[in-house]
């Protein structure tokens, strides 16, 4: 596991995934899922990637569940995100809808593992309301997970490296991606904090199972 820690640790260190996309409409450039595999794919050097969807119905909604696995053979790593689906999109029809939504979550899910901060959409749309879902969404989790950034925030800046990951660790996939924002996008985590949590000593202070 070590090994594989710091093999994922190196490709998101060298991972360069520029947004060389454009969405006219809403005046910004942004990658797609497409574009972060073409430029992963160099840096696996022997692992595997893989993505699954898993579709959930929640209520009278739809949701695309996307899981990124990197593995090497033996341990693997996971990452996953969520979409909803929209109820209607002019221009699609209903697989054209769960195709968009799923290339929007398998894109989120790709940024948990690799460590990707982007906040807009993967498929060109107008990212305004979603902009505003995620914002929504992001407060909720911090105040859900409160106790725990609290727990690794104070133990980062005591130099408490284990007990920091054993609180980081000790979240699922899900609480971990809902939290990993820029700060500068009103993430927990400073900088300085988030550097130190990318670091192969960060993920070998996990306590062993």
């Amino acid at each position: 596991m070590k090994a594989l820690n710091e093999k994922l640790a190196k490709i998101q260190r060298d991972l360069n995934a520029p947004k060389n996309q454009r969405n006219n409409f809403g005046n910004y450039n942004y990658r797609s899922c497409e574009d972060i595999l073409q430029a992963v794919k160099p840096l696996l050097d022997g692992l595997t990637l893989v993505i699954n969807d898993d579709i959930q119905v929640i209520g009278d909604r739809v949701y695309v569940k996307a899981t990124a696995v990197l593995s090497d053979g033996e341990h693997e790593i996971k990452a996953s995100a969520f979409a909803r689906e929209s109820l209607t999109k002019k221009g699609m029809d209903e697989s054209q809808i769960t195709g968009a939504t799923s290339s929007y979550a398998r894109k989120y899910a790709l940024n948990g593992l690799l460590l990707i901060d982007d906040n807009k959409d993967a498929d060109s749309r107008d990212n305004r309301n979603a902009h505003k879902e995620r914002e929504e969404a992001l407060e909720e989790a911090k105040k859900k997970l409160a106790m725990s950034i609290k727990v690794i925030k104070d133990s980062l800046a005591s130099g408490d490296l284990s007990t920091a990951a054993e609180a980081w660790f000790e979240l699922n996939d899900d609480e971990k991606a809902s939290i990993w924002v820029a700060p500068t996008k009103g993430g927990p985590f400073t900088t300085e904090e988030r550097s130190i949590m990318k670091t192969p000593e960060f993920r070998q202070a996990k306590p062993q199972e």
